[in-house]
C-alpha cells in the first residue's frame, strides 16, 4: 500500500527530535536512544510511513533473534509506534493513521516478583542513610505503582486534591492517569520535583537490595507489587487498570492470583435462591 505523506517527507529522526523537544519522554529515554541507535545503524534517513514499518518490523525480528524479552522488545516498538500516532494526529505529517499496524504480543512467561508488604518495608529500611530523597522515591513507587521516569518527572502542579494527576505527555501509553494518595503517601509529595537523579535513585535501589539478599528484585518490580497488593485486598481489575495505565485487563490479570480463601468470601456473597422445602427434597 502506498502512503501519501503531507508537505515533505520526514525521516524517522526528525520525528523523534521533534517528540523528545516537544513532549516529556523522560520514561521511555532509555528506550528512545536505543531505537535512534538502531535505526541509524540499520535503517539510516527511513522515511515515516510505509518504510518505517518496514525497518520496525526488521528490528522487531532481530531483537528477538537477540533474545530480548517481548516487553522489552515491545518497548522499543511503542517508540516507533508514538511517533507514528503524534505525525498523523498532531503533526499532519502522515494521511492515514499507521501506529495500529505495529503489534505488541503479549509477553508470555515473563519474570514477575512479587514481595510482601514485611519484604517491602525490610527493602525500604535497608536504603542508605544517605539516600534520603531516594527513599522517598522508592517509597512513592511502592504507594502508587509509577513507573520510575513517571516519578522522575513529577512536579507541583501534578498533586491536586490528595491526587497525582498526569498529563497525556507524562504517561507511556499517552493518556492522563489520576492516582489517589494514601496518608502515607501524601507528605512524599510536598516538594517536587525530587532533588535527585534516576541513577541515584537506581543506586540507592540497588544497594538495598543487595543488604537484604535480594539481587533478583527490579525496580520496576514494584509496580507489580502494587498493583499484586491491590488484588489481594479485592479491589476490581478494571480499578487496577487505570491506576496502573494498563491498554487492557489482559496485561492487568497478571496480578489476579488464585486465592481460595477469596474465592470463597467471594461465593459467600451470592443471594440464596431456592427454598428451604426445595433444599431438603
Amino acid at each position: 500500500m502506498v502512503v501519501h505523506q503531507t508537505g515533505s517527507n520526514f525521516t524517522f529522526s526528525e520525528g523523534l527530535q521533534r517528540m523528545v523537544s516537544e513532549y516529556d519522554v523522560r520514561s521511555q529515554k532509555q528506550h528512545i536512544l536505543l531505537v535512534a541507535r538502531w535505526t541509524d545503524e540499520h535503517a539510516p534517513e527511513v522515511i515515516i510511513g510505509q518504510e518505517l514499518l518496514d525497518a520496525a518490523r526488521r528490528m522487531q525480528k532481530a531483537l528477538k533473534e537477540k533474545g530480548l524479552a517481548q516487553s522489552t522488545i515491545n518497548n522499543r516498538i511503542q517508540v516507533v509506534k508514538r511517533v507514528l500516532s503524534l505525525s498523523y494526529r498532531e503533526w499532519d505529517w502522515l494521511d492515514l493513521p499507521l501506529d495500529g499496524k505495529l503489534r505488541k504480543p503479549s509477553p508470555k512467561n515473563e519474570r514477575h516478583v512479587y514481595l510482601t508488604e514485611l519484604e517491602l518495608a525490610d527493602l525500604l529500611e535497608a536504603v542508605p542513610e544517605r539516600y534520603r530523597i531516594e527513599r522517598k522515591v522508592i517509597l512513592l513507587a511502592m504507594l502508587t505503582g509509577m513507573r520510575r521516569g513517571e516519578l522522575m518527572a513529577l512536579e507541583t502542579g501534578n498533586v491536586y486534591n490528595g491526587r497525582i494527576v498526569l498529563r497525556p505527555n507524562q504517561t507511556k501509553s499517552g493518556k492522563p492517569r489520576v492516582i489517589p494518595l494514601t496518608e502515607e503517601a501524601l507528605p512524599l509529595v510536598k516538594a517536587l520535583p525530587f532533588d535527585t537523579t534516576g541513577d541515584r535513585v537506581r543506586g540507592a535501589f540497588e544497594k538495598a537490595r543487595e543488604k537484604i539478599g535480594r539481587p533478583d528484585i527490579r525496580f520496576h518490580d514494584l509496580r507489580h507489587c502494587y498493583a499484586s497488593l491491590l488484588a489481594s485486598k479485592g479491589d476490581a481489575l478494571t480499578s487496577i487498570r487505570d491506576l496502573l495505565g494498563h491498554s487492557s485487563l489482559t496485561v492487568t490479570s497478571r496480578y489476579a492470583h488464585a486465592d481460595p480463601a477469596r474465592w470463597e468470601s467471594v461465593v459467600a456473597k451470592l443471594p440464596r435462591i431456592s427454598n428451604h422445602t426445595l433444599v431438603q427434597t
